[in-house]
């Protein structure tokens, strides 16, 4: 029970916009004193799909070095925030297909009693990013995890407009996440610290 609260950033990009808001919900949690690991989902798209959009190229270039998420990743962290672009009101397809092949650490109760935050973006306004979260959601509780969401707690909170979690509009990958996102991102990270570390003093009988 001794260190820091680790906590894993776990998601998909496509062009980026996800992206940096991974990079940002890694630095808050290593800000509030966590340690932090960032880890990229496995790519499904085709090649010739991914080559046809010269922004997908180009991020898939940019994040080469960033390493693949793992299951050790899920087991490892205290805190798991997962980020994902929607496709139609859902995560996207890449970070499901990490998340199904989480079965074995369900069904030993390995995921029971973590943190779980997240973050979105989508290509429109309204684009489903609730939606999305609460998706996300429903895997939470399924592993008896315990969700944490960015709510009202701060004054930002009423510019960002979106409890359930951090999200941005990109205006069809035009428009890089702003500061009232990145602002949302942090404050969804630094949260889940927090209650983790609540969570394991209460634990520890302190």
């Amino acid at each position: 029970m001794d260190g820091r609260i680790k906590v894993a950033v776990i998601y998909y990009s496509a062009t980026g916009i996800t992206y940096q808001m991974a990079m940002e919900a890694s630095r808050a949690a290593e800000e509030a004193g966590a340690e932090a690991r960032l880890r990229k989902v496995r790519e499904l798209a085709p090649e010739e799909a991914i080559r046809s959009n010269s922004g997908w190229e180009a991020h898939r270039l940019e994040t080469q070095d960033v390493p693949e998420a793992e299951l050790d990743d899920l087991s490892w962290a205290d805190v798991v925030i997962f980020g994902t672009p929607t496709r139609y009101g859902v995560m996207a397809a890449q970070l499901k297909q990490f998340i199904d092949t989480s079965g074995p650490l369900w069904s030993q109760g390995a995921l029971v009693d973590k943190v779980y935050a997240g973050f979105c973006s989508t290509a429109t306004s309204h684009g489903g990013q609730e939606a999305t979260l609460l998706s996300m959601f429903n895997i939470f509780y399924h592993w008896g995890g315990i969700v944490v969401t960015p709510g009202y707690t701060d004054p930002s909170q009423f510019v960002a407009g979106n409890p359930y979690g951090a999200s941005h509009t990109s205006n069809n990958g035009e428009t890089q996440p702003d500061s009232v996102a990145l602002g949302a991102t942090a404050l969804t990270a630094r949260r889940a610290v927090q209650v983790a570390e609540v969570l394991r003093r209460g634990r520890a009988g302190g």
